[in-house]
C-alpha cells in the first residue's frame, strides 16, 4: 500500500479505496455535511437519501483499509449523525464515545437557537484491541490547580466527552488557510491523533480539505494519506506540510516540532494564560509536569524552558 503512504492523493476515497488492503491505523473523516457549503469540486446539497447512501459507501470503503486494531473517528453535524450512528453499527465498527465539539463563534441565526456544536463519533475495530494513550491527552485537575489535594492524580485527568476548548477556525485566526471554506482547529486533531496512533502509525483522511489532518499527523511523527476530489485542495494541502518541513528549534527552547504542537494544545487544553502561569510557580510547574506526562518520552522540561517556548509560541 505504498502508494497511500505518505501521499496526498487527488481522486474520490470510494474510487481509490476500493480493494485496497487495510493499511491504515486511524481514520479521521469531516465529509461536506450537506448543508450548501461552497466547494470548488462538490455540491453540498444531495437528496437525503442520496446523502445517505453515499455515507454508506464511503464509511465502507474506510471501514475495508481499516486495520483490526484500528480507530474510526467521523465528524458530521446535526441532520446526519443518527444515520452515522447507524451506518457504523450496519458496519461492525464499536463506538466508544459519541463526542459533542462545542465551540465558540457559533454560526448566528435570527430564527432558532445559534448552532455551536459539530458531533464526533469514536468508533474502533476491535472493542478489546485499540490504540487509547490516555498520558497524551490528560489535564491538571481542579485539585491539582485550585484546591492543592493530595488525593489529586498527579497524572492529571480524562477530559470529558464534551470539548469545549476548540475554536472554530475563523478568518482572522493565524492558522487559517484562505483557500479552503471549512477548516478543522489543529489543536482537535492533535488530541485524536495523539490518543489514537502512535508515532508512525498511519492516518488516513479520507476528505483532506484543508490538509488539517495531514499537516498535523506530520507534525506528530505519524504517517498520513488525504484523500480529496479538488485538484486545488490538494496542491495546497502538500505546499503546507511543505512549509512545516523547514521548522528549526529555537535554541533558548531546543523543543522540536511536535513538542511544540503539544505545548500548544495543552496551552489550549489548560485554559491559564501565559501571564498567570509566569507568576504563579506553582501553576508552572504543574503546567511543566503535564507537559511531561503528555510527551512521554523519559525526558524532563525545566519551567524555564517552558516558559520560554510558551512566550514564543503565543508572540
Amino acid at each position: 500500500m505504498q502508494k497511500f503512504i505518505n501521499k496526498i492523493i487527488c481522486g474520490d476515497c470510494i474510487d481509490l479505496l476500493k480493494g485496497a488492503s487495510p493499511f491504515a491505523d486511524l481514520i479521521f473523516a469531516d465529509p461536506p455535511f450537506n448543508i450548501g457549503y461552497k466547494y470548488d469540486k462538490y455540491t453540498d446539497k444531495l437528496k437525503s437519501e442520496k446523502y445517505t447512501s453515499w455515507t454508506r459507501d464511503w464509511m465502507s470503503k474506510c471501514n475495508d483499509v481499516l486495520k483490526a486494531d484500528g480507530t474510526f473517528y467521523v465528524a458530521i453535524g446535526d441532520d446526519h449523525a443518527a444515520d452515522v450512528r447507524i451506518i457504523g453499527k450496519e458496519l461492525g465498527l464499536n463506538l466508544r464515545n459519541w463526542i459533542i465539539w462545542h465551540y465558540t463563534f457559533g454560526q448566528q441565526t435570527k430564527q432558532k437557537f445559534a448552532r455551536a456544536h459539530t458531533h464526533i463519533f469514536y468508533f474502533v475495530k476491535d472493542a478489546k484491541n485499540f490504540i487509547f494513550n490516555d498520558h497524551a491527552v490528560r489535564v491538571p485537575s481542579d485539585r491539582q490547580l485550585t484546591y492543592n489535594d493530595k488525593r489529586a492524580n498527579p497524572t492529571g485527568k480524562m477530559p470529558d466527552d464534551v470539548w469545549n476548548e476548540y475554536s472554530r477556525v475563523c478568518g482572522t485566526f493565524k492558522e487559517r488557510q484562505d483557500w479552503h471554506p471549512c477548516q478543522m482547529p489543529e489543536n482537535l486533531l492533535a488530541r485524536i491523533i495523539a490518543v489514537s496512533s502512535n508515532a508512525g502509525d498511519v492516518v488516513l483522511d479520507p476528505f483532506n480539505g484543508s490538509g488539517t489532518t495531514t499537516a498535523t499527523a506530520f507534525q506528530l511523527g505519524r504517517k498520513y494519506c488525504g484523500i480529496d476530489i479538488s485538484e486545488n485542495y490538494v496542491k495546497n494541502a502538500i505546499k503546507r506540510i511543505e512549509q512545516l518541513k523547514g521548522y528549526k528549534p529555537k535554541k533558548q527552547t531546543g523543543l522540536d516540532r511536535a513538542e511544540m504542537l503539544e505545548l500548544k494544545r495543552l496551552y489550549v487544553d489548560v485554559g491559564i494564560g501565559i501571564k498567570e502561569l509566569s507568576e504563579n510557580k506553582k501553576l508552572l510547574g504543574i503546567f511543566a509536569g503535564q507537559f511531561a506526562v503528555r510527551i512521554n518520552n523519559g525526558k524532563k522540561y525545566s519551567e524555564n524552558v517552558i516558559e520560554n517556548a510558551l512566550t514564543e509560541m503565543i508572540s
